[in-house]
């Protein structure tokens, strides 16, 4: 085919371009390497952790955030996904330990807020049962592709909470329509009400910038808060 298409001597280039282009739909998919292995890869080759923690999607997750902080007089904060510290740098939290699943970003973190000691930085790995008065996931949830890997990581967030938890994520089991061999969308409301039922949502705070169709303007994650009962 790309011989015969080097040949047309008018539309040669144009045809050229409409191939690759083809070819580069049509190619089959990377195979999924795990969600560990994604984000380490995915840090460690200069990747950030995505629109939803820049501009103004990071100034909205921060403005709802600081306002809970504040209002609910919170002190210590853990956090599981800290990513590359982009949406921490808006944050203003008394106490704060981040962990991650990617060496590449936990590096970054420390380096980005060296010399800040009420920030620290471990491997989820090396989760040792720390506990926070609040626990957070934002934009998790929907990257936790593996059914162990997700019950693993909901069942630590809720353990490390002392009073509240509030997740920043999708809510649905649809996933229809959404690019992204990293991303699996799941109900996790439901999940919380069968398996932590200490725990009820108090809050839930829609996105300022709603998803329609394009993930760059508008965001499927809204707030959830949960309290204990």
């Amino acid at each position: 085919m790309k011989a015969f298409i080097k040949r047309i001597p008018i539309l040669g280039e144009a045809a050229r371009r409409l191939y690759w282009k083809w070819l580069a739909n049509h190619r089959p998919a990377a195979p999924f390497p795990g969600t560990v292995a994604y984000w380490e890869q995915r840090y460690a080759a200069g990747g950030d952790s995505g629109v939803g923690s820049y501009d103004f999607f990071a100034e909205f997750k921060a403005e709802v955030l600081n306002a809970f902080v504040r209002e609910h007089g919170v002190q210590s904060v853990v956090e599981f996904g800290c990513g590359d510290g982009n949406q921490l740098g808006l944050a203003r939290y008394p106490r704060y330990l981040g962990f991650d699943v990617s060496a590449a970003a936990l590096a970054r973190c420390r380096e980005r807020f060296r010399g800040d000691e009420t920030k620290s930085f471990r491997n989820v790995a090396d989760y040792a049962g720390e506990m926070a008065e609040l626990a957070l996931s934002l934009d998790v949830v929907y990257h936790l592709v593996e059914d162990e890997v997700f019950e693993r990581y909901m069942r630590q967030l809720f353990r490390a909470a002392e009073h509240h938890v509030i997740v920043y994520a999708s809510d649905t089991a649809d996933n229809r329509g959404f690019e992204g061999t990293h991303v699996r969308h799941r109900k996790f409301t439901r999940w919380i009400e069968v398996n932590e039922p200490r725990w009820q949502l108090v809050r839930q705070v829609p996105n300022r910038y709603p998803y329609r169709g394009d993930y760059r303007t508008g965001s499927f994650a809204d707030f959830f808060v949960y309290g204990r009962r």
